[in-house]
């Protein structure tokens, strides 16, 4: 039985190619964490408390990153992935289009291609998580981590979709992202996803000396992800305050949901724990929201990795014995 899920899970390795897109993770241990006390505001219960182990996207989901999803799945576009202010806005649009419907492609603008996407809706930041679940390339984008009913931009059962239960990779929810933003493995909480309590400083990343974020209009645009190098959360995530709010997947008074963090333009208090916001559906965001995603996926096995190394050395002499 376990020889055949190995052999399953290598066969679907296998039908699809290398990952285009590549996440790097930072870990979030300390597993059922207290949660946050009061005064501090939270749309979730047990406030920042995980219960189990997880993986958070060391940053914010780029323009890059996203313009592979374009290409991949959006050369007609049914499901409106591509928003048109991306291309319009020149000071906050990363990626253009080409072409013309059954044919588009996308390209992320230069300058832009390490700034975090924006004009990414809510269902849109779900189809992201979905694409990323099911292999990337010709993966679907609407099961996965997420089941998105009618094949519209906007799902059918929209205001209710919740996660899927299993491994995957998901869009953060509200505790998820409050954990590995201001929770330390020492058990203290912090005001500011920077390590502190102390509110930060607005500045251009040039000026990082710690403890500073894109806000309060310091920039007046977005700046690449990871700009702020000295800046990171206890766990080592960048920009959990500032640049961009983030997309969560709490569900906020039915047709809401959570967003997290400050963006570019707020008042440095703003970008802190105790400033969560809301953003309509079904389309919401605009040029100030941005999101970052999750993983739940263990690592791999000694028996699948080995499994991997044997089949990789059978497929090579495979390969050399057509060669001769």
């Amino acid at each position: 039985m376990r020889k055949s899920l190995l052999v399953a899970a290598l066969a679907a390795l296998l039908a699809h190619p290398a990952s285009a897109v590549r996440i790097d993770w930072v870990p979030v241990g300390n597993a059922g964490n207290p949660a946050d006390t009061p005064p501090t505001n939270c749309f979730a219960a047990d406030c920042g408390s995980v219960a189990y182990d997880y993986s958070i996207s060391k940053y914010e989901v780029t323009n890059a990153q996203y313009a592979e999803l374009l290409n991949a799945k959006a050369a007609a576009d049914p499901l409106g992935l591509y928003h048109t202010s991306m291309g319009s806005n020149l000071t906050f649009g990363g990626i253009t289009r080409s072409g013309v419907s059954g044919s588009y492609t996308y390209t992320a603008k230069p300058g832009f291609e390490n700034k975090p996407v924006i004009y990414v809706s809510f269902y849109n930041a779900l189809r992201v998580s979905n694409w990323l679940n099911n292999g990337q390339g010709s993966g679907d984008t609407e099961t996965g981590a997420y089941t998105l009913l009618g094949g519209t931009a906007t799902p059918s059962n929209g205001l209710t979709v919740t996660r899927n239960g299993g491994d995957g990779i998901y869009l953060t929810s509200e505790n998820e992202w409050y954990k590995a933003a201001y929770y330390s493995a020492g058990g203290v909480y912090f005001d500011y996803p920077t390590g502190t309590d102390s509110v930060p400083h607005c500045v251009a990343p040039g000026s990082d000396t710690g403890n500073s974020a894109n806000c309060d209009l310091a920039v007046d645009a977005l700046t690449d992800v990871g700009a702020y190098g000295l800046s990171d959360s206890p766990y080592g995530t960048y920009d959990q305050g500032g640049n961009v709010w983030e997309w969560t997947e709490e569900i906020v008074g039915g047709s809401y949901r959570g967003v997290r963090g400050g963006a570019w333009y707020n008042w440095a208090g703003e970008v802190g724990a105790s400033y969560p916001n809301v953003i309509g559906l079904p389309e919401g965001g605009g040029s100030v929201v941005g999101f970052r995603v999750a993983s739940l996926v263990p690592e791999p096995g000694p028996g699948l990795l080995g499994m991997t190394a044997i089949l990789g050395l059978a497929l090579r002499r495979k390969r050399t014995a057509k060669a001769l």
